[in-house]
């Protein structure tokens, strides 16, 4: 494995004179004593992404969002600062997006009460009422009528029916909203992991054996959950957005937008993985 060339003299500067992020990142990998495979295996970043960088090609980062993010990783992979490189990046590219509005807040399991349906009980019980009222007035006023007959009497103003009222009916009391007390009902010999996405971001899970519970893009607004019996490893390609609950717990950690995380949790966290 080799060390890797230096930069080209006539590679392109900002017009403030400041040398390129590529040429910065390359120059600390080399003084760091590094070779872009050791950088690569260290960050995960793959080889032809880290050359890529080192030559100002973002292209093949996938966008913005992971453009800082990689950004970030090699930084502290050779012992930079990040930030001076992301604020360059930025400036250089058109500067940062308005952040995304988040997802609603986490609703333990995402249960969400269902519409209220018609009460069909009280509906019926009103009918019921109005018929057997309708039947007892026909019968009263038959038997009425067979009096006034029997007696030698002018007959009165006639009455006039009553419509019998429904019988008001019980308000239905909305259902409980759960709440993040019923994400503590989790098993205790077994780790559970709960991921919550406010943005579109990539991510793997591994069980402690190296089985792949997932890998692929979480969409915003979607929940994924892995269990396993001692350990989860995960990897998070877009850190910022990603709501984490751990046995139960929710992970109070705040990561940046574009960061790669890499987490392990056990049965005895929520630790820092």
């Amino acid at each position: 494995m080799s060390i890797g060339n230096s930069p080209e003299d006539d590679r392109n500067s900002p017009a403030d004179d400041r040398p390129s992020i590529g040429r910065v990142l390359q120059q600390a990998r080399i003084a760091a004593g590094l070779t872009v495979e050791e950088v690569s295996s260290s960050t995960r970043v793959r080889v032809p992404i880290v050359h890529a960088i080192e030559e100002d090609d973002f292209s093949r980062c996938g966008g913005d969002v992971y453009a800082r993010g990689h950004i970030r990783t090699l930084a502290r992979a050779v012992g930079l600062d990040p930030a001076p490189l992301v604020d360059q990046y930025d400036a250089e590219h058109g500067g940062r997006p308005e952040p995304t509005p988040a997802a609603p807040l986490f609703e333990a399991e995402r249960i969400r009460p269902e519409p209220r349906r018609p009460n069909w009980t009280a509906a019926m019980v009103a009918a019921i009422v109005a018929v057997v009222g309708f039947v007892g007035f026909t019968v009263f006023s038959e038997n009425d009528t067979e009096g006034r007959g029997a007696v030698a009497e002018a007959p009165g103003p006639e009455k006039k029916p009553t419509s019998a009222k429904p019988a008001p009916s019980k308000p239905v009391d909305p259902k409980p909203v759960p709440s993040e007390s019923a994400i503590a009902a989790v098993p205790a010999d077994k780790v559970t992991v709960i991921l919550v996405a406010d943005d579109k971001s990539w991510m793997s899970a591994k069980a402690k054996d190296g089985r792949t519970l997932f890998e692929g893009f979480i969409e915003q607004g979607e929940k994924k959950t892995f269990q396993d019996d001692d350990r989860i490893d995960l990897v998070l390609g877009n850190a910022g957005p990603i709501e984490l609950w751990v046995n139960g717990k929710k992970i109070d950690e705040k990561f940046e937008d574009g960061d790669v995380e890499r987490l392990s949790y056990g049965k005895g966290d929520p630790a820092a993985g």
